[in-house]
């Protein structure tokens, strides 16, 4: 009986002591030694774990005896296991460095602001598209980036033209002519090739889309008073890239797209090619296009040389053909119409571009940078044609300097920008030739860990308009690695154009010639800040926030207003546009899961001689959200849902709120992949609960368009790799 009583207590004893086995560890960031608050650990295989306090401890216990893994994680760093022994001969503390670099925080090299640093590393705030959500939306609609951008939180396409799909972009409600749209950095698209230039951007041959919202006319002159979006194409890698999509649409729709990149020794090339072809496509059934016939060949060859290891230059040629014809569904069948409307696009681009980088000690380096922009466009609507050819041309000179605490960037730049308008009727032409002459100078300082500086300074002379001294400002505080903010602002401009949504939605017929001894540039003032945070909440779930406040100010806007005479004349009333509002990113992950929910929040006012006025055609309210699952290089499905809230429209009618849902799919292989997409199936269009037009089929009198008018279209197709 004694003997049992023993072997009890002292299994009793055993189950005790293997019940005690515990660990203490100090969680930090191998970069700089600081804590990591917030950091987790588990013991692999339980449900034994714990999360760091501010100096970065953390405990376990009750861990079983035997050889155990502990898992030490935390959000944007490489999770590290260890395997130690229990019990353990020694009680120490573990020391556990983490290194940057997971899959949050992948190392983001940000173009447009001529910098060396990453995102993560920047005072100016910058969006990235990139990655698998760059193929994301690619997959969705390979013929162009409208739905790239419309995606993002605080960005909308609108639609200009309710047959020819013309659309511009929208950033925090303000009108499109005051966003810079770049191509790695180049300021080509605007004046008259702006209307189509979102509809001939296909994305297959995109590295990354960089987004800075606020004014900045700082970076690359005037024209980014809402912001700039800059296209950042691909570059020859280690290993040869040949890619090809095959896209098919049920709207009868389709896109073929090829990408080739490789290095040949001291030579490099890319060469991306597609062909994109669309069918007169009436879902309403209302005799109109909600998507036009087109046919569109682009072509786009980049030669990359190295001529030392420090000294490069990259050659390329861009050039995009279309047809794009929109209108009486009859008449673009083929049917024999008696005074059929339509609206005839012929366009042709071609642009040249080159870049010299030189570089020495630590990354300092010279720039020097060219483009020519040919672009020829022809409107045709029954007896009315509006053409003309444009030629644009950034000429940049810039270099780098100091270290990656201290560095500066300073550059001149010639801007040139000219119309010829064909003379075919009896009205006045709107020619223009602009001559912008720039130099700016930059400085990113970083003081300490937790404080880094960036500022900047322009000054342009146009030659029909003056001098323009645009200052800017960011500062990025470093709280704890799971907390930052960024605060910043500055000045912008905007040189006067004809060419604007609101000429574009009437094809520029009788719009005069801006009056340039009677008119000002416009000039605005903004700023943001920003709150970034993230954690693991239940040492399960990767989260991540984002909270934005924006305040931008336009002086003097031009107005496009119908005369007694019936001309459409710009003037500038004594008034001023605000935007003010708060956009708000979250980001939720657990395991195979990841859900992002983006709101919008845009008060977007009119002042004009002490009367305001809600500017038209924005949504105030904005919900984006996207569930995806994800089995890594297998598997890829998608639910998304965006909410519009009503917006006020020009002919003072209010637009209804509405939802657009969507569904992707994409399966992997190694060599192949077949990807499904199931656009707003639940057939949201402005068709369905408002109309588009007034007045006949055959001379229709377009309303606002603010919601999409194709409806439900499916499309997929299958994506080659070798």
């Amino acid at each position: 009986m004694i003997k049992n009583i023993l072997k009890i207590a002292i299994f009793l004893i055993a189950i005790n002591s293997m019940a005690q086995n515990s660990v203490e560890a100090v969680i930090m960031n191998s970069e700089d030694n600081m804590p990591l608050l917030g950091a987790n650990a588990v013991v692999k295989g339980t449900d034994i774990g714990a999360t760091a306090d501010i100096d970065g401890k953390l405990s376990l216990f009750e861990i079983p005896d035997g050889r155990q893994t502990i898992i030490f994680s935390f959000v944007g760093f490489a999770a590290e296991e260890i395997s130690i022994d229990f019990p353990r001969s020694t009680n120490e503390t573990l020391e556990i460095f983490l290194e940057s670099g997971g899959e949050e925080m992948e190392e983001v090299i940000i173009k447009s602001t001529r910098s060396r640093r990453s995102i993560a590393d920047l005072p100016t705030r910058v969006e990235v598209i990139s990655g698998e959500e760059l193929t994301e939306k690619g997959n969705m609609k390979p013929g162009d980036i409208r739905m790239l951008l419309n995606e993002t939180t605080g960005i909308q396409t609108q639609q200009t033209s309710a047959i020819s799909g013309n659309s511009s972009i929208r950033i925090q409600g303000l009108d499109g002519k005051y966003t810079q749209l770049l191509k790695d950095g180049y300021p080509l698209y605007s004046g008259f090739s702006g209307g189509l230039s979102l509809l001939q951007i296909v994305p297959l041959d995109l590295q990354q889309v960089e987004v800075i919202k606020g004014s900045s006319s700082t970076l690359y002159g005037g024209g980014a008073i809402a912001g700039l979006v800059n296209l950042i194409s691909k570059t020859p890698g280690e290993e040869r890239e040949l890619n090809f999509m095959l896209n098919a649409t049920s709207a009868l729709g389709v896109d073929v797209s090829g990408f080739y990149s490789d290095t040949y020794g001291k030579l490099g090339t890319t060469v991306f090619a597609s062909y994109n072809l669309g069918s007169p496509y009436d879902p309403a059934d209302i005799g109109l296009t909600a998507i036009p016939e087109f046919n569109r060949y682009t072509i786009n060859p980049r030669v990359f040389y190295d001529f030392t290891e420090n000294t490069k230059l990259d050659v390329g040629v861009n050039t995009t053909v279309e047809e794009r014809t929109g209108g009486n569904m009859n008449y673009l069948e083929g049917d024999d119409v008696e005074d059929p409307y339509f609206e005839r696009n012929n366009t042709a681009r071609t642009t040249l571009q080159s870049g010299l980088e030189h570089s020495w000690n630590d990354g300092n380096r010279f720039n020097l940078k060219n483009s020519f922009s040919f672009f020829d466009r022809e409107i045709e609507t029954g007896d009315y044609t509006f053409a003309g050819k444009q030629f644009a041309s950034y000429n940049e000179a810039s270099i780098v300097l100091g270290t990656e605490d201290m560095e500066w960037i300073g550059g001149l730049n010639l801007w040139i920008d000219r119309f010829d308008q064909d003379e075919l009727f009896d009205a006045p032409v709107v020619d223009y030739g602009h001559y912008t002459y720039g130099a700016f100078i930059q400085n990113n300082w970083r003081a300490n860990d937790w404080f880094q500086l960036e500022s900047g300074l322009r000054t342009d002379y146009q030659n029909e308009y003056g001098w323009f001294v645009l200052p800017r400002i960011s500062a990025m505080f470093t709280i704890s690695d799971a907390l930052t903010t960024r605060i910043g602002g500055g000045l912008g401009y905007k040189t006067p154009s004809v060419f604007t949504e609101d000429a574009e939605r009437i094809q520029f017929r009788n719009v005069l010639p801006i009056d340039v001894e009677n008119t000002e540039a416009e000039n605005s003032i903004g700023g943001n800040f920003d709150i970034n945070y993230r954690t693991e909440l239940f040492e399960t779930i990767e989260f991540t926030s984002n909270t934005l406040f924006f305040y931008t100010k336009i002086d003097k806007p031009i107005i496009l207003q119908n005369t007694e005479a019936g001309n459409f004349e710009y003037l500038q009333p004594n008034g001023f546009v605000e935007s003010k509002g708060i956009e708000a990113n979250l980001k939720f992950g657990y395991k195979d899961f990841k859900l992002f929910t983006g709101y919008t929040f845009a008060d977007v006012d009119r002042t004009e001689n002490g009367n305001t006025f809600e500017m038209p055609l924005v949504s105030r309210h904005r919900l984006n959200n996207v569930l995806m699952y994800e089995l890594e290089e297998s598997l890829k499905i998608g639910l998304e849902g965006y909410y519009f809230s009503p917006q006020q429209l020009s002919d003072g009618a209010r637009g209804q709120e509405y939802w657009i849902f969507g569904l992707m799919m994409e399966k992997l292989w190694e060599d192949f992949s077949i990807f499904l997409n199931f656009e707003n199936f639940t057939d949201t269009r402005q068709t369905r609960f408002d109309s588009i037009f007034t007045g006949p089929v055959s001379n229709p009198k377009f309303r606002d368009i603010y919601a999409p008018v194709d409806g439900f279209v499916v499309n997929g197709g299958v994506k080659l790799f070798f």
